[in-house]
């Protein structure tokens, strides 16, 4: 008599291997064909404008000058600044030529046709800019223009207001 059990037979082994290759097979295929949709779906060129996005009307590239008062409206300076905006596109950047400087543009809010950018400084190599700002554009007086408002702090508190019609 012996301690361990009969062998099985093999008959019924070959069926089930082939069953589980199937399966295993049709698996493969279905990972397969929902990777290739959620690629295809991936690779999108055609970004759809959100509401939080830059119009098509406020894309292009913007150039004027900004006049800019202290809170109590007293003149502290005129500088040239010009803005980026893709359409479709949540950033921008900006160039203030005068004062040597550059940063990048986001968007934060828009209202209707009211748009608010935060503005962060990239570029300074004179320290004459701030570092943050928030800058509001609005539909220009005449065609093809942007009014645009720039409010910050600067280096020693003091709130700046910088106004002027870009085009």
């Amino acid at each position: 008599m012996s301690l361990w059990p009969p062998p099985r037979s093999s008959r019924h082994n070959s069926k089930r291997r082939r069953g589980a290759i199937v399966m295993s097979g049709v698996a493969v295929l279905l990972l397969g064909a929902a990777g290739g949709a959620a690629w295809a779906l991936r690779d999108r060129v055609d970004t759809p404008m959100t509401e939080a996005s830059v119009p098509d009307s406020y894309a292009g590239t913007w150039s004027g000058e900004m006049s800019q008062q202290d809170a109590d409206g007293n003149h502290i300076l005129d500088w040239d600044a010009q803005v980026k905006l893709e359409s479709g596109a949540e950033s921008g950047v900006s160039v203030w030529a005068t004062l040597n400087c550059r940063g990048s543009l986001t968007l934060t809010e828009r209202h209707g046709d009211r748009l608010v950018f935060d503005y962060v400084e990239t570029y300074d190599p004179d320290a004459r800019c701030i570092d943050e700002s928030e800058l509001t554009l609005t539909p220009g007086g005449t065609t093809g223009t942007l009014e645009a408002t720039w409010n910050a702090v600067s280096h020693d508190g003091t709130p700046m207001t910088s106004t002027g019609t870009l085009r």
